[in-house]
């Protein structure tokens, strides 16, 4: 997996960077699996309160590796189109695919996480991205729903990713052309958190910032906002007050309170 991410943890801060530089950080099969691997190790991983993925070299992530095109090409995936059908239909990962839940995985995380984005993120590598929490991206990034140049559709959990970020008219536009767009247009679409100079480092303080909130209630905050644009206005008013009741009063609250008024830095347990 380290030949893919590799994953560093400090002050509950996770620093999860894709390493694959030589090919922009495509993603192979390799890539993929680090990728849940990473996921899933972090979702049980209580001492982590943050996360900041990134990519090294050149790129955040350039989307599919090359070679899988020239396989589908060739006829070695698709001789036998209702096996692929069947094999991309199959759900691993509760209601989506490996593929998919590449990217929601990020989603499923239980804190929240930061991807920090250069150079370019391409079809697949946009769809990761999407996974995060908020995307802080580098000026001249370039990206693409690139997905249509090959003679298919995003199929790594874009199109509902894309849904609660942009208005439907916009992704249609991205879906059908596949046109690369820059990191302002990223922002005016909602894709983008942030436009930073070095959204490594900026990522990195937001996620120590983080770190130093209740965990608890940081939590409870993720699962909340997961679950809204799934749920009418009733449901989520009860999950507000069903997380708050069981934060008030816990030993996470009252150290968060103690520390404002003692103006000192808290000391959250794991």
């Amino acid at each position: 997996m380290e030949e893919r991410i590799k994953t560093t943890i400090t002050d509950g801060v996770a620093d999860v960077r894709l390493v694959r530089a030589d090919k922009m950080n495509a993603l192979d099969d390799a890539m993929f699996m680090a990728l849940l691997e990473t996921g899933e190790k972090l979702k049980a991983d209580k001492s982590v309160r943050a996360v900041v993925l990134s990519g090294e070299g050149r790129a955040f992530c350039a989307g599919l590796d090359m070679s899988n095109f020239g396989r589908m090409a060739s006829g070695e995936r698709n001789a036998n189109k209702s096996e692929v059908t069947g094999r991309l239909e199959q759900r691993t990962h509760g209601v989506a695919n490996r593929a998919q839940y590449a990217a929601l995985v990020w989603r499923d995380v239980p804190v929240p996480v930061i991807a920090a984005v250069h150079g370019v993120a391409f079809g697949g590598g946009f769809q990761v991205a999407l996974g995060a929490d908020m995307r802080f991206v580098a000026p001249g990034t370039r990206f693409s729903v690139m997905e249509i140049k090959w003679g298919l559709v995003p199929d790594m959990a874009g199109m509902y990713l894309m849904r609660g970020l942009a208005r439907e008219d916009v992704i249609r536009d991205l879906a059908y052309t596949g046109r690369i767009f820059e990191a302002d247009d990223a922002l005016a679409y909602g894709f983008a958190t942030r436009l930073c100079n070095d959204p490594y480092a900026e990522a990195l303080a937001t996620a120590r910032e983080i770190a130093d909130k209740s965990p608890s209630a940081i939590r409870a905050a993720k699962r909340i906002l997961n679950a809204a644009p799934d749920n009418d206005a009733a449901s989520i008013l009860l999950a507000e007050s069903v997380e708050q009741d069981k934060l008030i009063g816990g030993a996470h609250q009252k150290e968060a309170i103690m520390a404002n008024l003692e103006k000192r830095r808290p000391k959250f347990a794991d």
